[in-house]
């Protein structure tokens, strides 16, 4: 095999969740790849056949689109086993048993070719347990690749080098993950539970554990773990219910079986910890989660929503109230102020629980260098790639200051780590010409290096630290970028999009430099407009406030759309509402594959105001040339409030472009993708032309309101949907006469306002923002 970094033919053993996982991604990134299983008892590919079809069906998709089901070939290790010497690569994703992957080694060893790469996703069994009884020429070649699940979506891989693993197979299996699977990847030494299960396990034991020391309840719990702490808003036991309790005592108990005595974890292992008598009943009784009758948080038969109580062990109703520690926090992140240290101030149950929780986990990842890790950089990237945390241990600890964590430890009757003992004057990262640095551990002292990361590989959230913006509000920056580059970021809660936001867009159009890029790297780009100030000029009946909102953003999206320069936007995760119609007036779109793009405003009971109805309409007039289609197509399409799960999905809706959009598989090459993309487009780059509309005559509204009545008379719809449909149709349909009109892209912004303002008169929607602030849940009326 050629050092090309990219596989000829690619085979997986084991077409369970996570070996069909993998399957559907390497199929993602277009390259073919063989699916085998063990024979079926009637059908002999039934077992692989059946892992395809779960991808196809899968909520969230785990494919980018079905078509990519096509490149999965299935097959059984009994008939197809010869396919395997043409790979040179194979995945081994069997039972976690070392008997049979070590039978299934001997196996591939006299199949295989002498160049062929294999690799386990094993997250429990060493590599020297693993091929101990194999040839040098085998364990050469031979690494974990440890994937989390679900494939797709989680971006961290676990890369694990034996002794005798050749460093090239590790650079080759490294470079392939990272540009064509989209992975973030962490090169781990073959010690127990490598780094994200070691850690990220450990917290939530800690967390449960701590919960119950506390008297917190579970909501409370979960509730100052997650979005105060920058861990997801599921908190522990949420987390423990989606992922399934069953499947993780399973993962408690293997780490159990393989850390090593005296670790930290055994003290929270599920044996030791006071909620596993609770954890076994659920299991025993089917709670198993949210795949089974529920598990912390589950509904009764009355449909009552209902939590247990960690010492009774018996559900109650579930409390709503977000403890006020937690709203603090929410306040202080909106503001962007860091809420860490007001988290551990005080000593009232919520204030001790912080404080335990930080400083057993913080401790914990810290007692881990330099013997599983010399640098900080590959834990907190783990965490932050394998377990969605916005930051990593070390850099909680920088935020905090590592005197103050070694405090805590001390508080908790714990020993300071080594790596803390001098954190005082010394962070774990630091900037120093514009560079960002990490301190390396080799137990024997420290050394700066730069933060590691691939070629091509930018991660806003840390590069961001070696800039220094050129104007600032709480919800928006605006930085240059090298080459006289401007790039805007959104931060405001959930990134959510206000008259702050848009002022950065502003202020980034009136001085562009050479281009400008639209990007952040937070879980999802944006999910739209703050519906909490609508909500309030709603109820104060402020229709001259809504109206100059939306004029506002409608000018700053249109000088985005105008500016002298590209604009590219570089989004990842959810890009809907507003947050796409800022995309929509780019020059152009470098999209992460796991984008998803939409105008989702129906569901609240509004339209899209910030020229997200004009867009739609006028590329689908440039995909179909008939105004009537196009006025028809966005209706339809609006009114559903339909998203593309990925650009090629979105394409299919004219969201994505994707004969001039781009599509990057990594998001942390976003970046420089889209200054790539400014390079390229420059030379002689002139705006688009002004377009003018042609609105059909109101026949065709005629046809939309018998469509709507036939919905609501089949049950489909409800009488607000049509009102909401009608207002869309004002937009796109010359409701005043019978022929069809031109009118200009100002005219197209005015209807949207004036849909809008209609619909936010009206009850009904007030209902559904109020529905979706207070509970997050859409409603119909």
């Amino acid at each position: 095999m050629t050092n090309t970094n990219i596989f000829r033919k690619i085979a997986v053993i084991g077409a369970g969740t996570m070996g069909g996982g993998i399957a559907g991604q390497i199929a993602n990134a277009g390259h073919k790849v063989l699916l085998l299983d063990l024979p079926g008892d009637d059908a002999p590919n039934a077992v692989a056949d059946a892992a395809v079809q779960r991808l196809l069906k899968s909520d969230p998709p785990a494919l980018m689109h079905k078509s990519r089901a096509a490149l999965i070939e299935t097959g059984n290790i009994r008939d197809d086993f010869d396919k395997l010497a043409d790979c040179d690569w194979i995945i081994e994703a069997v039972v976690e048993r070392l008997p049979i992957k070590k039978a299934l080694y001997q196996r591939l060893n006299d199949t295989i070719g002498p160049d062929c790469i294999v690799s386990s996703n094993t997250s429990t069994i060493p590599i020297r347990l693993l091929v101990e009884d194999m040839p040098e020429s085998f364990r050469k070649r031979f690494a974990i690749t440890h994937y989390f699940n679900p494939v797709r979506y989680m971006r961290l891989l676990e890369l694990v080098r034996g002794v005798d693993t050749d460093a090239a197979i590790i650079d080759i299996l490294a470079d392939f993950n990272d540009r064509f699977l989209g992975k973030g990847v962490v090169i781990c030494n073959d010690t127990p539970g490598f780094l994200g299960n070691r850690v990220g396990v450990f917290a939530l034991q800690v967390g449960m554990d701590e919960a119950f020391r506390q008297g917190l309840l579970v909501e409370e719990a979960d509730a100052l773990m997650g979005r105060p702490m920058g861990i997801p808003k599921t908190g522990v036991f949420g987390l423990y219910d989606l992922i399934g309790v069953d499947l993780m005592s399973d993962v408690v108990n293997s780490l159990g079986t393989i850390l090593p005595q005296g670790d930290a974890f055994h003290a929270v292992g599920a044996a030791q910890n006071p909620v596993h008598p609770l954890i076994t009943s659920m299991i025993a009784n089917g709670f198993t989660g949210d795949k089974g009758k529920g598990g912390f948080y589950r509904t009764g038969a009355d449909g009552a929503e209902l939590a247990i109580d960690l010492h009774s062990a018996t559900p109650r109703p579930r409390i709503s109230e977000i403890p006020a520690r937690a709203q603090r926090a929410a306040q202080q992140q909106a503001a962007n102020v860091d809420p860490l240290p007001d988290l551990i101030k005080g000593n009232d149950p919520q204030a001790r629980f912080c404080r335990a929780f930080l400083a057993r986990v913080l401790g914990y990842a810290a007692q881990l260098l330099p013997e599983v890790t010399q640098s900080p950089q590959n834990i907190d990237d783990a965490m932050k790639l394998g377990f969605n945390w916005v930051r990593g241990p070390f850099e909680m600890i920088d935020a905090l200051g590592a005197d103050c964590v070694a405090g805590l430890i001390r508080e908790q009757g714990l020993a300071v780590p080594a790596a803390l003992q001098d954190g005082a004057a010394a962070p774990f990262y630091s900037v120093q010409d514009h560079t960002l640095l990490v301190r390396h551990f080799d137990g024997h002292g420290t050394a700066l290096h730069a933060v590691s990361l691939p070629e091509n590989t930018v991660r806003f959230h840390m590069y961001r630290r070696t800039l220094t913006p050129i104007a600032q509000n709480e919800a928006a920056s605006l930085f240059e970028l090298d080459g006289d580059l401007r790039l805007v970021e959104f931060h405001s809660k959930a990134n959510a999009l206000t008259r702050a936001s848009m002022e950065m867009v502003v202020r980034a159009a009136l001085d562009p430099g050479r281009g400008v890029i639209i990007h952040n790297d937070a879980q999802h780009y944006s999910a739209g407009v703050d519906l909490n100030a609508f909500r309030t000029m709603i109820e104060a009946k402020d229709w001259h406030g809504i109206n100059a909102f939306l004029a506002d953003f409608q000018a700053a999206v249109a000088a985005l759309k105008y500016c002298h320069v590209p604009v590219i936007g570089a989004p990842s995760g959810l890009a809907i509402g507003g947050g796409y119609e800022v995309l929509a007036h780019c020059s152009k779109l470098v999209l992460h594959a796991n984008t998803v793009l939409g105008l989702v405003e129906a569901g609240v009971g509004v339209v899209p105001g910030g020229g997200g109805v004009k867009e739609t309409f006028l590329r689908w007039y440039n995909a179909t040339g008939d105004w009537s289609k196009a006025a028809w197509y966005t209706w339809k399409q609006i009114g559903y409030g339909q998203t593309g799960t990925s650009p090629q999905t979105s394409a299919r809706l004219q969201y994505a472009l994707l004969d001039r959009d781009e599509v990057v598989m990594n998001r942390d090459k976003l970046i420089t993708t889209a200054v790539r993309a400014i390079a390229d487009m420059r030379d002689g780059y002139r705006p688009p032309a002004i377009p003018t509309f042609t609105l059909p005559g109101r026949g065709l509204l005629d046809q939309m309101s018998a469509f709507m009545d036939k919905g609501i008379a089949d049950g489909l719809f409800f009488p607000h949907d049509k009102t909401v449909a009608m207002e869309i149709a004002t937009i796109v349909v010359n409701t005043q006469g019978d022929d069809p009109i031109e009118v200009t892209e100002q005219e197209m912004f005015a209807r949207e306002r004036t849909a809008f303002i209609a619909l936010a008169k009206t009850p009904q929607t007030l209902a559904r923002i109020t529905s979706m602030l207070d509970t997050g849940n859409v409603i119909r009326n």
